[in-house]
């Protein structure tokens, strides 16, 4: 029987995969070939999608951009064997954009089965949980510490601190939250994960149970997923089946339960504060800290809050130890991190790569540079709240210490790409609206900042007294980021603040007529 591999990706589904697959099951009935379709998740070259597979004796051979109309010739062309086609790509393993990668978080992701428990063990599934439920719980935080893992959904807290605060408070119930609501522009790590291998999200989640004394998890996944909520769903009924989840996992003393939350579309939720006010079944507010959610979180109990990555990070360093995961990486800044390419750019995808690789090597070895095939001009990082930087700047290496430096942040590892017909000053008046449109409202601040800074950045485009109303933006970029409850209104200033420094001509532009009227 001859395996051909169809992505159940949101990404390929939005480029045909699902009439793909039917076409190749009717073709194969038609030749009386012997094929079972499987339905991985995307490798990530989300350019080629639908990208289809088939196993053979030398490897899995790749076919890019498949349409059901497709399907015919490549049966023609002896594609059940690895023949060549218009539409071939080689070997999977050797394509480029995937062969120089460091993938660790995303090893299984578009190789297996994302609902196959067999599958999932057979490329290393289940050994950092099998390996956790035989050791103390205070080793495994010590074995997190160890990694030097950090927050991957943007702040970059270290992963093990955290944790250490909530298995050393006391309480008779504490929880671990996900935060999936993956709101930030540009990025799918989270999404591709999730659809891809949800098994390796929920062995994170349950080792961290176990590590902090938790019995009960929540994901919290935005609304705007549905393949990826269906998906958990059914790992979660999978898992708890096979003992994976529920009450003495695997003959062990540890319970852990993990219930799925769809969230209702508000961006603020991606604040872990918000995110628990959404879960209790409030509206979506920021809560003020003290008290920190690791002490007094969902229902006022200990709560660990990771993101996705976070979570997805945690089996492969426990199956080989924190020195393992900490070997890759440059400073402060350990392990690997799933890039996304977005935006204005060739080859848009994921790239799991160490820390330490250039936005340009992400951009343009990987990438392919532009769509438009016109020069780069600006890049921004880490989501709608960060920084543009400029070309000059994309040779910064991709840690957090380094971003830092020149007033960026790498965030969830976004990369939105713009060629040089863009103008700043008008992207940096949408990071004012987005604000305007996406704030809770608790603080003044953010909800009232953000109005008045898409207004004084109207009349600099309009022309009117632009000096002093660019020194009144100025100003209230010290207020927001000062005085913002959240990085909700503390990081607007951020993109806003990175057009003004590092394209200060776009904002001297003549006027357009509309902008006048």
């Amino acid at each position: 029987m001859t395996k051909v591999y169809v992505p159940r990706d949101a990404a390929a589904l939005s480029m045909g995969a699902d009439a793909v697959a039917r076409a190749i099951a009717k073709e194969a009935k038609k030749a009386k070939a012997d094929v079972e379709i499987v339905r991985n998740g995307s490798r990530g070259m989300l350019w080629m999608e639908p990208l289809v597979e088939v196993e053979t004796a030398e490897g899995r051979v790749a076919y890019g951009n498949v349409s059901a109309g497709d399907v015919a010739s490549l049966f023609k062309a002896d594609f059940l064997n690895g023949g060549k086609h218009a539409l071939s790509q080689g070997l999977t393993e050797e394509i480029p954009y995937f062969k120089n990668q460091e993938r660790l978080t995303f090893a299984r992701c578009g190789l297996t089965d994302p609902l196959s428990i067999a599958d999932y063990q057979a490329h290393g599934g289940f050994e950092g949980l099998t390996k956790a439920l035989t050791m103390d719980p205070a080793d495994i935080v010590a074995e997190v510490t160890e990694s030097g893992l950090r927050g991957r959904g943007g702040a970059a807290f270290p992963t093990g601190i955290k944790w250490k605060t909530v298995h050393d408070t006391d309480a008779e119930q504490k929880y671990v939250c996900c935060n999936a609501d993956e709101g930030d522009s540009g990025t799918f790590a989270d999404r591709m994960l999730m659809e891809g291998d949800p098994f390796c999200l929920i062995e994170g989640m349950t080792i961290a149970g176990i590590a902090v004394g938790a019995t009960k998890g929540y994901i919290y996944i935005r609304s705007e997923y549905p393949h990826a909520v269906k998906a958990f769903r059914e790992a979660i009924e999978i898992l708890t089946e096979a003992n994976w989840l529920g009450r003495k996992i695997q003959g062990s003393p540890y319970d852990f339960e993990l219930y799925v939350r769809v969230g209702a579309g508000a961006y603020i939720c991606g604040e872990e504060t918000s995110m628990l006010e959404s879960l209790e079944g409030k509206r979506g507010l920021v809560r003020y800290k003290p008290p920190l959610p690791a002490i007094e979180g969902l229902f006022g109990k200990p709560t660990v809050i990771n993101n996705v990555l976070s979570f997805g990070s945690v089996p492969i360093i426990l199956a080989k130890g924190g020195a393992y995961y900490r070997d890759f990486g440059v400073g402060r800044s350990r392990g690997t991190l799933a890039f996304q390419l977005a935006g204005n750019i060739k080859q848009g995808g994921l790239v799991e790569k160490a820390f330490g690789v250039t936005a340009r090597e992400l951009i343009e070895d990987f990438g392919g540079g532009t769509l438009s095939g016109r020069p780069v001009r600006a890049v921004q990082f880490g989501g709608p709240l960060g920084a543009y930087l400029p070309n000059d700047k994309l040779d910064t290496q991709m840690d957090y210490e380094a971003f830092m430096k020149v007033d960026a942040m790498v965030g969830h590892g976004g990369l939105v790409v713009f060629d040089d017909t863009v103008d700043m000053a008008r992207m940096a008046r949408f990071a004012m609206e987005f604000c305007t449109i996406e704030s809770c409202g608790k603080c003044t601040p953010c909800r009232i900042g953000s109005v008045r800074g898409m207004e004084v950045i109207d009349r600099i485009i309009a022309g009117t007294d632009r000096e002093a109303n660019i020194e009144l933006l100025k100003d209230l970029c010290v207020t927001m980021t000062d005085g913002s409850l959240c990085a909700m209104g503390g990081l607007t200033p951020m993109p806003v603040m990175s057009a003004l420094n590092h394209f200060p001509g776009d904002f001297q532009r003549p006027p357009r007529a509309e902008a006048a009227e």
